[in-house]
């Protein structure tokens, strides 16, 4: 069973009273194990699948499943889990929380949840993504890689099923953001998850196994290695 699933997804916004449509009937399948980039001009709806597929959004029409979950229609409460327990988010600018270690940043998606062994399950993923010993700076004494690097790990400390990345390399120089990209293939296929990126830069959408191409809110190629 897919782990993604879009089936002739529509998604209008209201705009000055003006209907603007941002993804014009997109169907998609993803199973566990691949990584999928979506590149294109900004505006195309890049960043509109990666909300919907990580139910932060939902579709005027058609359908988005989430591991076998329709997101459309779900109450709050069951979104709110779906989230927490699915998916990982992984930004651009990082979005760390500069007063806290880079420990204590990893393992703060746990302790809000209440999870147990929460210090512990943080170390793991901080081994994870090689930042063994760093684990007691603060964010500001990192690289711009080291803090990606962070970021990623908080993103999958709670074993999430799906992991969006919204333009993981884009405030990286070419040789680091090559090395964020190796890792996120590396740890999607490692613990068999669904890696969804949005990227501006084809060399960056290289590594993908499906490479989704978007052009006013249609697919305007698709790729598979």
């Amino acid at each position: 069973m897919a782990l993604v699933e879009l089936r002739n997804v529509v998604k209008d916004y209201d705009t000055d009273g003006q209907k603007v449509r941002a993804l014009n009937g997109i169907s998609l399948s993803v199973s566990a194990g691949e990584f999928v980039a979506f590149v294109g001009r900004s505006g195309c709806g890049k960043s509109t699948l990666l909300n919907l597929a990580g139910a932060m959004d939902f579709p005027t029409s058609g359908e988005v499943l989430l591991d076998g979950q329709s997101t459309s229609g779900a109450k709050e409460n069951l979104l709110t889990q779906l989230r927490r327990q699915k998916v990982g988010f992984v930004f651009q600018s990082f979005q760390l929380l500069h007063t806290l270690s880079v420990v204590e940043n990893v393992e703060l998606p746990l302790l809000l949840s209440g999870r147990q062994l929460a210090r512990e399950t943080a170390l793991d993923r901080l081994q994870d993504v090689e930042l063994v010993g760093l684990e007691n700076r603060m964010p500001h004494q990192l690289s711009g890689g080291q803090m990606q690097r962070v970021a990623i790990a908080r993103a999958l400390v709670h074993s999430p099923k799906v992991l969006l990345a919204d333009e993981p390399t884009g405030n990286l120089d070419n040789t680091t953001g090559s090395r964020i990209l190796e890792l996120l293939l590396r740890l999607t296929r490692e613990q068999n998850t669904v890696t969804l990126m949005a990227t501006h830069s084809a060399e960056a959408a290289a590594i993908a196994d499906v490479v989704v191409t978007l052009r006013d809110g249609s697919v305007a190629d698709m790729k598979r290695k």
